[in-house]
């Protein structure tokens, strides 16, 4: 009977590290896809002629998408499941990975983005609320440094791959989506053998109203919290719609891998600095990581003022760094002190903070864009 025991226990050990693994990756690929188009930009502009408008309005799309998901369906995974919720939000970048392949208008490319911010917006829910579930309790500090550093690693890896495919293999738009298809496919297996963490409960309907829910313990650490999240966001926001642009404009290169290497610079190593975040104290680690994030950013503009790539770029490492560290600590930070039947809203008020700080900016500088 003991050794019974022991094989089930066992066996359940190790479902639920395939579903950990399986949902970090999934929240690495959905961001990755996501990612894909932006390196593609130059060559969308050529092919349908986009404008400097067109580029910041795909990125309002996208978090436009990312803020209707994350206010109706953040909650409802704790009522219907995680896993119901994570195949709808797989199902939604495989559909918009297809609509890349028929991008004819830049009113296309725009339907396309806002499809793949509704998906970055539930993965941000139901997946990265999976991703702690599942955590296994020896490490737990890797289920935060995962859920906050996974969408960036995404970010970076859609976006070398995409400029790198262009670039230098069959210049095709379309052969990054078919890889992120099959890989996006594989996830859906190991998910589907994954173990449910969450038991069905009735009121799913009632959590679709678009709400915002902050635990009372919590409330006093959203101020501090939405400063760095906002500050870091709406820099990514402006490297989102335009780092193919600066490659072309400030940097004078159509290079798509040197507008992939704009963008991951800042992406890529929030990785590194959500790691280093995983071992710091929580405050120290946003003071740090926002003052590091101020003077990198100052570094950046001066590196564009003097078109220096080299510099610029470097720039980029320590600012994607910084922000790594902040945000990673005001998580940490937030979700240290939340029940797992809140855990999924405060992470959609967490990424809906995130995303208005970066769509508010970009909507901005499109208006004088043009």
């Amino acid at each position: 009977m003991d050794r019974y025991e022991n094989m089930k226990e066992m066996e359940n050990d190790f479902r639920i590290n395939m579903g950990f693994w399986s949902a970090v990756l999934s929240l690495i690929i959905v961001y990755a896809a996501s990612a894909a188009p932006i390196p593609l930009y130059s060559a969308y502009r050529e092919i349908i002629g986009l404008t400097s408008a067109d580029l910041s309005m795909s990125a309002v799309m996208y978090f436009f998408g990312t803020g209707i998901a994350l206010l109706m369906f953040a909650r409802i995974s704790n009522y219907v499941g995680r896993k119901p919720m994570i195949f709808v939000t797989m199902g939604m970048a495989l559909l918009a990975c297809l609509m890349f392949f028929y991008i004819e208008s830049a009113m296309t490319l725009l339907f396309g983005r806002f499809v793949q911010g509704v998906s970055c917006g539930m993965a941000s829910s139901c997946i990265a609320a999976y991703v702690i579930d599942t955590t296994p309790k020896k490490y737990a500090w890797l289920g935060v440094v995962f859920t906050s550093a996974g969408p960036m690693a995404g970010l970076a890896i859609g976006s070398f791959g995409a400029g790198a495919l262009r670039q230098y293999c069959t210049g095709s738009l379309f052969l990054i989506f078919e890889i992120l298809i099959m890989i996006l496919a594989g996830c859906l297996i190991l998910l589907v053998l994954s173990p449910e963490t969450v038991v069905r409960n009735p009121g799913g309907w009632r959590s679709i109203v678009p709400q915002i829910r902050v635990p009372q313990n919590i409330r006093p650490l959203i101020p501090a919290a939405s400063a760095t999240f906002v500050g870091t966001w709406a820099i990514g926001g402006f490297y989102q719609a335009f780092s193919s642009s600066i490659a072309l404009e400030q940097l004078g290169t159509s290079n798509t891998m040197i507008a992939a290497a704009v963008f991951s610079c800042m992406m890529a190593p929030s990785l590194l600095g959500s790691s280093l975040a995983g071992r710091m104290k929580e405050p120290f680690a946003q003071r740090i990581g926002m003052s590091v994030f101020l003077i990198s950013f100052i570094w950046i503009i001066i590196s564009l003022k003097m078109r220096v790539v080299v510099s610029f770029l470097i720039a980029g490492v320590f600012a994607g760094t910084a922000w790594g560290i902040a945000f990673t600590g005001s998580m940490k930070r937030l979700l240290n002190k939340t029940s797992q039947e809140d855990r999924a809203g405060v992470l959609s008020t967490i990424f809906l903070i995130s995303y208005c700080g970066a769509a508010i900016p970009s909507l901005i500088v499109g208006r004088i864009s043009s």
